[in-house]
This record gives structure tokens, C-alpha cells and sequence, in this order.
């Protein structure tokens, strides 16, 4: 405890952001080490005498009760302080030179395998909604991590297809973990530690206020391989996040909507302007498939892999079938079909053709639902925050 006490008063101390904090340690070595640095040493460390001197009255300050404070009410409340010279700081997000000094978490430990966002409209359509759960359950299959920011509409879908198909979410919080917004997804909150994580880099106790979800949407960004923006106004938080993942070098997805709708403009701005267009979940393994296979090439043979002996594999020996027929076929649900299919996809051994056709050594995907009309029925638009 005494070693998180230190990140945080750290973090805390007035003008030493992430990215002078991320200097101080890469000096110093461990944060205790610069909280009791002499203004010598900050000289040395390239400070200017002034600046020396102010930051070793605010590291003094720092190293008060309310550090010790936060730290005990993030032990009570079960979760963990990560920081950012720990195993368990997400890889991605070390290459954003504003990347967070520290982290809180809350659920299973961050694990090392692909991560990807999906992020979109608070006012979502009933279409919107059923892409984002659909996309979040389909990729989730694939062994992607999903992460989002835990908001109505778009990132709720996202959380809750990823959870309907037994997989990792992530919710990144603009608040304090102890302050879960909004209100009404506490719920939800509960059911993503069960086998995912909340993340913050915010204190315990930390208000939901609007400043905090832009430097929140980096975290999104930073952390993942990928953003898929599904609903989102022509000025959105969302699309902030999609302008932040370009910045870090990571892909840019969107799906295509209505081209009256409101919350169509952002989506179709991002396709004219070079985003991927995802028509179904093969559209954004065809893009990442490729990488993440030589990532995680396993150094064996792969033909000793539990892999070659799917049922499916079997089914698809004549040529190409269709999803329908190797539901019939292999006699499984069609749910357990398309996991198995995308599974497949992933290793390298069977891939798509037009028609929904899935053969070996191709790739294939579910399609996306169409847009509808929320105006002719259906569920009403969520009200944003």
C-alpha cells in the first residue's frame, strides 16, 4: 500500500502531470524516490533552479493524509492501483506520450490479448443498438477484448454483447470507480467485473464531470488496436475518440446508417475520410486478422492444434457451405457455429466468399442488421447524458 500512496501523491502534486510524472520516473526510477528528490537533484534532472525549488515545496505537500486517504478507499472498495512501470498497464497504451501515470482497476486482471473499442451515440437508434451488442458479442467470440466507456446507448450494447458471449469488456470510467455513471448502469458496472474490468485514472470518489470524458476517450483509444464508431453525431465525444486513434496509429472503423439520421452524420464523415467501412464482423477481421495471427503464431506446428479437428472443418472438405448448411450440417447451434467459424478465421483456416460462404482457408462474417426507422416503431432513442 505504501507504494501506491506514493504513485498517487505523486500523481496528485499540482503541475506534474503524466507526462512530467513519466519524465520524473524515467529520472528517478520509483515514485518515493522523487517525492524526497532535493532541488540539486531536480537540477540534475534538468530542471531550472525555480522550477526545483516550486516543485520540492508541492512534492512536500503531496506526501499528506489524502494520499494515504485515497489509497485506503481504493482497498476497501476492492480494486487496485496500476501503475504505469507494472505488467498489468495495458501495452497499447504506453506508446501515448500523455498515456496515464497511473490506473485504478476493478474486476479481472488486464490481459495481454487484442483489445478493441466500440464507441458511438448516448442517443442511439434501436439499429445502432443491436450493431454495437452484435459486434461487441461477434468480436468478443473472436477473442477480442472490448472496451468501451459504459454510457447509454452505443457503449451499453458494446458491454452487453461482449457479456452475452462469455467474453473480456472493459469499461473506462470518466469518474471515480466508486462513482459509476450513470446511476442506472450500476448493474451493468457489477456484471462486467464479474469477468471483466473497470478502469479510471481517476480518484476514488471523483465526479463525472465533462472535462473528464475527451481525456477518458484517449484511454479508449490508446488501449486498443482498433475503434468502431457505429452511431455518433457530426460533434461527439465518439468521434473524438476516433480522431485520437488515428493520432496513435490505430485503425478507424465505421458502420454505414441511415443517410437521414442524425447520428448517421459522424459514422459517414469517418468513411469519407478513410475510415474502414464494417458491414459485418468479417470486414474487421479481414483488416486485423492478418496482424493479430503473426502476433500470436504459436511455435508448435499448428497442425497438432485442437484446431484441425473441428467439426466444421469436416463439413467444409467438399467446398464452400453455407452458415445455414454447417448449422444443419454439423448439427450445433448456430451461435456456436458462427464462434467456431471465427475462431477458424482467426487461425488461418477457413475464409469467406460472397453469399455468406465459408471455405477452407478463407475468412467469414455475420451481417449487421439493416437501419431501420425508429419513427415506424421499435425501441425509443435513449436520452443522453
Amino acid at each position: 500500500m505504501d507504494e501506491a500512496v506514493d504513485w498517487i501523491a505523486l500523481r496528485a502534486t499540482p503541475g506534474v502531470g503524466d507526462v512530467l510524472g513519466r519524465r520524473l520516473i524515467a529520472h528517478f526510477g520509483r515514485p518515493a524516490d522523487v517525492l524526497v528528490a532535493s532541488a540539486q537533484a531536480l537540477v540534475a534532472a534538468g530542471f531550472r533552479p525555480h522550477q526545483a525549488e516550486r516543485l520540492v515545496r508541492r512534492l512536500a505537500v503531496a506526501r499528506g493524509a489524502e494520499a494515504a486517504e485515497d489509497a485506503r478507499r481504493i482497498e476497501a472498495h476492492g480494486a487496485r492501483l496500476i501503475s504505469c512501470l507494472d505488467a498489468e498497464y495495458p501495452a497499447p497504451l504506453q506508446h501515448l506520450a500523455d498515456a496515464p501515470l497511473t490506473l485504478v482497476a476493478s474486476g479481472t486482471m488486464l490481459g495481454s490479448g487484442p483489445a478493441l473499442a466500440i464507441v458511438g451515440s448516448r442517443r442511439a437508434t434501436p439499429y445502432g443498438r443491436d450493431v454495437a451488442r452484435q459486434l461487441g458479442e461477434d468480436l468478443a467470440h473472436a477473442g477480442f477484448a472490448i472496451v468501451s466507456g459504459l454510457a447509454r446507448g452505443i457503449d451499453a450494447a458494446a458491454h452487453r454483447g461482449a457479456l452475452r458471449a462469455g467474453g473480456v469488456t472493459i469499461a473506462v470510467l470518466g469518474s471515480g470507480l466508486d462513482r459509476i455513471y450513470p446511476p442506472e448502469h450500476s448493474d451493468l458496472a457489477a456484471e462486467i467485473t464479474a469477468t471483466g474490468t473497470l478502469l479510471t485514472e481517476r480518484p476514488m470518489r471523483a465526479l463525472p464531470l465533462a472535462p473528464h470524458f475527451p481525456a477518458r476517450n484517449r484511454i479508449i483509444a490508446g488501449m486498443t488496436v482498433g475503434t468502431i464508431v457505429v452511431e455518433a453525431a457530426g460533434r461527439s465525444g465518439a468521434l473524438i475518440t476516433a480522431r485520437m486513434a488515428l493520432e496513435a496509429g490505430r485503425e478507424v472503423f465505421a458502420v454505414p446508417g441511415r443517410i437521414d439520421s442524425p447520428v448517421s452524420a459522424g459514422p459517414h464523415a469517418l468513411l469519407q475520410d478513410g475510415a474502414k467501412l464494417v458491414r459485418h464482423v468479417g470486414d474487421v477481421l479481414d483488416e486485423l486478422g492478418p496482424a493479430l495471427r503473426r502476433e500470436s503464431e504459436p511455435a508448435t506446428d499448428p497442425a497438432s492444434g485442437s484446431a484441425h479437428d473441428d467439426p466444421l472443418l469436416a463439413c467444409l472438405a467438399g467446398g464452400p457451405v453455407g452458415i445455414d448448411r454447417l448449422v444443419r450440417e454439423s448439427g450445433l447451434p448456430a451461435a456456436d457455429v458462427l464462434a467456431r467459424v471465427l475462431d477458424l478465421e482467426l487461425r488461418g483456416l477457413v475464409t469467406q466468399r460472397p453469399g455468406q460462404q465459408v471455405e477452407l482457408f478463407s475468412r467469414t462474417g455475420a451481417r449487421l442488421p439493416r437501419p431501420v426507422d425508429s419513427s415506424k416503431g421499435g425501441n425509443s432513442p435513449q436520452i443522453g447524458e
